[in-house]
């Protein structure tokens, strides 16, 4: 059980960066014995088929149309979900404020509440954390794609100002994690800061070039992703006992699940208009598999860092193999997938490499999980490189 774990004294952790066994930096198997996760299970299905790369990562200019007839649509039904700064919630609302009297009380007693949390949950605490910070890569990476294009940097389609505003409300959910992480003093900020360097120099690419169609499926798929994991670290620090933890947690879940509804409205918008087109594309995402967008995280120490964090995940059940396949089957009934009319032969053979997707997989993490060895310990920079 996680909560039999004992803690070392914050004090007594020793502040040593990076300092891995050299059989450890250069191997490359120790991922392979954890609790089942994302990453097994997405192999063996990705590019079962041929796919066209070059035609599917640019949007057809004939579908520009499409996206320029939703705009009224979007402006009324996308542009709603956003809430004003004055109306939102920001960081400091769930922090020690350091202009009270009892600053220096507030920061023991959640020093207090974080000593009894165990180390695994903070390497995947850290692991959202960064992935949330990166937000300047996925700010750039969907203002390139052909109609959220933000030509100006103040263009006022429904487009580029949702990818605006939508990067504003993201970017307190970075903000929120780090200060916490921060003043918790359970892990090594340095590490974690060069982390976050080496995240947003290396960029992201998720597969999505510059096809609009791509990049909002990818986008429906990750958010209810990050609607997930946050939500599971909320019910995890609830079990630990921190209240308040739980707290930030499930408020950023409930952000994440405001985002997830106005893209996958999007993407139900484009099923009626064009339904050919739009299942061809959810097909494509899923053959080449939805990468988590920190992908290419990296400490500087650990060539496997982005597995071993995935791995975590899933051993504190955070973010499993089985949430990945939740979220498909989610996302086909969402958007009546099963039920579409009219499409292609391409379009039918992708409605069913699709719909038949979930079940292979769920065989595949059935027989996966039967074959899982005992999880190896694994050093995170993170937390001062201490095993977990």
């Amino acid at each position: 059980m996680l909560t039999s774990i004992s803690l070392p004294s914050v004090a007594l952790i020793p502040a040593t960066r990076c300092s891995f066994p050299k059989f450890f930096m250069a191997s490359k198997v120790h991922t392979a014995s954890h609790s089942i996760g994302v990453e097994e299970i997405k192999k063996p299905f990705a590019h079962t088929q041929k796919v066209d790369l070059e035609s599917r990562l640019t949007m057809p200019p004939e579908k520009v149309e499409i996206f320029k007839s939703m705009e009224g649509w979007a402006r009324d039904n996308i542009l709603s979900l956003l809430k004003p700064p004055q109306k939102s919630w920001q960081p400091q609302d769930f922090l020690p404020d350091a202009a009270s009297d009892g600053f220096m009380e507030q920061i023991s007693e959640l020093r207090e509440r974080a000593s009894q949390i165990p180390d695994d949950y903070f390497v995947v605490l850290v692991g959202d954390m960064i992935t949330e910070e990166a937000l300047p890569s996925y700010q750039t990476r969907l203002s390139s794609c052909d109609i959220f294009k933000d030509e100006t940097g103040i263009d006022n389609t429904p487009w580029a100002i949702w990818t605006r505003a939508w990067s504003a409300e993201e970017n307190r959910h970075g903000d929120l994690l780090n200060k916490y992480l921060y003043l918790s003093g359970r892990v090594d900020m340095k590490q974690i800061e060069t982390t976050i360097q080496h995240l947003i120099g290396s960029g992201m690419d998720v597969g999505v070039g510059t096809n609009p169609y791509l990049a909002i499926t990818y986008t429906s798929f990750q958010e209810r992703a990050t609607f997930v994991s946050h939500g599971n670290t909320a019910k995890l620090a609830m079990k630990y006992g921190d209240t308040k933890l739980a707290q930030i947690c499930g408020t950023i879940a409930s952000d994440e699940k405001r985002h997830e509804t106005a893209y996958t409205k999007i993407i139900g918008k484009l099923f009626e208009l064009d339904p050919n087109e739009t299942v061809m594309a959810f097909s494509y995402m899923m053959r080449k598999s939805i990468s988590m967008p920190a992908h290419l995280m990296s400490d500087g120490c650990d060539e496997n860092l982005f597995l071993h964090f995935t791995s975590m995940a899933s051993r504190t059940g955070v973010y499993t193999a089985m949430d990945y396949i939740d979220i498909l089957e989610h996302l086909i009934a969402k958007w009546n997938v099963e039920k579409l009319l009219g499409l292609s032969d391409e379009g039918r053979r992708a409605q069913d490499y699709v719909c038949e997707l979930a079940p292979r997989l769920k065989r595949l993490a059935e027989r996966a999980q039967g074959k899982v060895k005992e999880t190896p310990t694994i050093p995170f920079s993170w937390i001062f490189g201490r095993k977990v």
